[in-house]
């Protein structure tokens, strides 16, 4: 996205991520297309904002004309939804269960998952979404999995780094998504997490922002922030194996080396995860109280005073007077505006 959209649009942003049904999603879609800067650099995202919005309308006219929601519909949690993608046997379920609280079936057979599998991966004091997904391939994909990889707001690539026609899987899957217009892009990893494996190569982190490869431009592409994750590492010639699968993809998109068995880099993903999603923790107290920081507020970054007080309750914006805040670039209790910018780990306390 954009660096220059302004807070009015990143405002609109955190409304819609924090949206709790439909009709809140899409006036925070179409606020989200009215405040956007109109020139060619913002050109793809007006183009998605219209097919989200256009999506949106289809929704709420199914369910008034009783459709209700599909049996693949997952509800986003805050802070958005992060979902694995890959090819059969790629260990995606392996993964979902060793990261979260969800009991995915596991086997050594492909297609295993065949419905959406939610799950909670916890990050600090902060609970972030992951959903597994059926495999993605060439044929036998349900269109209804593109759906869901259009709305997700990060993707991980689950790959397996021990198969010898992982190359040929990652390429059908890659094509499998862009027939569906569906391109995978790096995420703006400003501090990307990394607070184990501290003897691993610098090529094993993740990476910021890279150059996606040169190929004709799909007018009506949705671009997806991905991280490919090389699963099964974890074999005796693991970092043979990972060094190869570098070789062969390349610098398009960050590569971290993970296994369900041994852990490995499964301490740090949900760091990577957090940043690549681009959020932070707001925490609110009532005066002469201490902040309750065991169930944080997660908004985008860019956030500002009056979007964690939406956030908190709709009400709070019009009946807010001020607020005090305590943390980072601020002295402890200071009095705010409606548009101060807020910092991970802010502690605010609403007067209304």
């Amino acid at each position: 996205m954009p660096t220059n959209v302004g807070p009015e649009y990143r405002s609109a942003e955190a409304r819609y991520r924090a949206a709790a049904t439909p009709q809140e999603q899409l006036a925070a879609l179409q606020e989200m297309l009215r405040v956007l800067p109109k020139h060619k650099g913002t050109d793809k995202l007006q183009a998605d904002l219209k097919r989200r919005i256009a999506r949106a309308r289809k929704e709420q006219k199914q369910r008034k004309t009783g459709g209700g929601k599909p049996f693949y519909h997952v509800d986003r949690a805050p802070g958005g939804m992060t979902v694995l993608v890959g090819p059969p046997n790629s260990g995606k379920s392996s993964l979902l269960a060793a990261l979260t609280n969800a009991e995915p079936e596991v086997a050594d057979y492909p297609y295993t998952t065949r419905v959406p599998m939610p799950g909670m991966m916890r990050y600090e004091n902060a609970q972030l979404q992951l959903v597994d997904l059926p495999p993605v391939a060439l044929e036998g994909t349900e269109p209804w999995v593109f759906e869901l990889v259009r709305y997700a707001d990060l993707v991980l690539v689950v790959i397996d780094a021990n198969d010898d026609d992982v190359l040929s899987l990652h390429d059908d899957m890659l094509s499998a998504l862009k027939a569906r217009h569906v391109v995978l892009e790096p995420p703006g990893l400003d501090e990307p997490g990394n607070d184990e494996q501290e003897s691993e190569s610098s090529e094993d982190r993740a990476a910021g922002p890279l150059a996606q490869p040169e190929e004709e431009e799909d007018e009506m592409a949705f671009a997806v922030p991905a991280i490919i994750l090389a699963s099964k590492v974890d074999t005796d010639h693991a970092e043979e194996d990972l060094a190869i699968l570098r070789e062969l993809l390349g610098d398009w998109l960050p590569i971290i080396g993970v296994s369900a068995h041994t852990g490995r880099n499964l301490k740090r993903l949900p760091r990577v995860v957090f940043d690549a999603l681009a959020l932070i923790r707001v925490y609110t107290k009532a005066p002469g109280k201490e902040a309750d920081k065991s169930a944080p507020f997660l908004l985008p970054r860019g956030s500002t005073v009056q979007d964690a007080a939406r956030a908190v309750h709709r009400d709070f914006v019009d009946e807010m007077k001020y607020a005090r805040i305590w943390g980072t670039g601020h002295f402890d209790g200071q009095m705010v505006g409606r548009d101060d910018l807020l910092r991970d780990e802010d502690v605010i306390e609403f007067h209304v």
